[in-house]
């Protein structure tokens, strides 16, 4: 409750629940916390105590980037007045303004009772999740996958490239859309930059499968298939993985490449609360970017990279997202919006062909505020551009969590 400016009022506070602590659940808690914190209760459930940032996690392979230097507590942002419940979501109900979760087996505060939220608000930003289920033989060969997408996988990943002396490296990118769509590519020519270090590169075949027509992200595919040729990584677009064994995989075509190493991403969707409440089916629906509610509950929107977005999944967009989801909300109770439009500007990591552990870059973008997007991009490889990258994602997890 707060004391209204009419002496001797007292108002209920609107209770906004967020699901999800990353960028774009945090991003919009603060934003509603600066904005109209006298008018609202903000909690965010997360399923777990720490968040740990994805844009640089490639360079957990050559050892450039390290777990502490993006990994942050909620702790600080609880200080601020947001309130954070260590929990995994399971159902909503709608109707009821109701979230259900089971409380986080690592953290927890709340008694046995305790296992829903009412809300008057409702922002849904719970991430995706990685379903491997359509690809035969996942079920029995998914520990013979990995990636830079998760931090176990990518600590795998990590081993198995430093330790493995020959044979074959596949990398795959499932259809679009999924999360950082330059990640495959990326992961392909920093594991490419550790087989050089290692002086083992000459041993080892490269292999990007990719589901999508083009290498992505798009404005840069013709780029990065110039700087394959350069790398000797090989590439085949517009097939998917249809089948895992133990050391092969299979592509739509019929296509068997044996494996040493297979770095996959699976295809990527919401949790499957969202198509349970009935919010939509592989993302959860919005009536428009800029509007981001659901099409049957005003009181629900979405944000980040499980919103149903004509945009690509990343951390730019999944801030924007935020804002544009807290603005409306804000908007209602009088308060003054954030500015924010569609727009980013990305860098993609491209290894080094010296084998040295010090990656180059170079650097994207799109402005979703012009009819079409308008790309820009700058293909000249800077060790600068690396810099740009991890001082951008610092300044994200200072500002939303806590600085280091």
């Amino acid at each position: 409750m707060f004391q209204s400016p009419v002496e001797g009022v007292t108002v209920v506070k609107k209770r906004i629940v967020i699901v999800g602590g990353g960028i774009a659940g945090m991003s919009a808690a603060h934003s509603l916390l600066e904005r109209i914190g006298d008018a609202v209760e903000v909690t965010v459930v997360t399923k777990d105590p720490f968040y740990m940032a994805g844009p640089s996690r490639p360079l957990l392979l050559t050892g450039e980037q390290s777990y502490d230097r993006i990994t942050r507590g909620y702790e600080e942002a609880a200080a601020r007045g947001i309130k954070i419940v260590y929990g995994n979501v399971t159902r909503i109900d709608p109707g009821e303004r109701r979230v259900y979760y089971t409380e986080s087996p690592t953290r927890s505060y709340t008694s046995t009772s305790e296992n829903s939220l009412d809300y008057d608000y409702l922002i849904l930003a719970p991430g995706v999740v990685y379903d491997g289920s359509s690809i035969e033989g996942y079920r029995e060969h998914w520990h013979r996958t990995a990636s830079v997408y998760e931090p176990g996988r990518v600590d795998v990943l990590r081993s198995r490239v430093w330790s493995q002396n020959q044979g074959t490296v596949v990398v795959y990118a499932p259809p679009m859309p999924y999360r950082c769509a330059p990640a495959p590519a990326e992961t392909a020519l920093v594991i490419d930059t550790v087989l050089r270090h290692r002086g083992v590169r000459d041993k080892f075949r490269i292999v990007h499968v990719d589901a999508n027509p083009k290498l992505q992200p798009p404005p840069l595919a013709d780029t990065i298939a110039k700087i394959y040729e350069e790398a000797g990584i090989e590439f085949i677009t517009g097939q998917k993985i249809t089948e895992i064994t133990a050391n092969e995989v299979v592509l739509e075509s019929g296509e068997r490449i044996e494996y040493t190493i297979l770095a996959l991403v699976e295809p990527n969707r919401a949790p499957r609360f969202i198509a349970d409440a009935g919010l939509g089916q592989a993302w959860i629906e919005v009536k428009s970017p800029e509007k981001p509610r659901t099409p049957s509950y005003d009181d629900i929107l979405a944000a980040g990279d499980a919103a149903k977005l004509p945009f690509p999944k990343n951390q730019e967009i999944a801030y924007e997202s935020a804002l544009y989801a807290s603005n409306t909300i804000i908007e209602e109770f009088g308060g003054e919006p954030a500015s924010v439009q569609y727009t980013f500007l990305g860098w993609v990591y491209i290894g080094n062909r010296q084998g040295r552990l010090e990656t180059l870059s170079i650097q994207f973008g799109l402005n979703f505020a012009t009819k079409p997007p308008k790309p820009t991009k700058d293909t000249e490889p800077r060790r600068d551009y690396t810099m740009q990258k991890d001082r951008w994602e610092q300044s994200y997890l200072n500002r939303l969590y806590h600085p280091k």
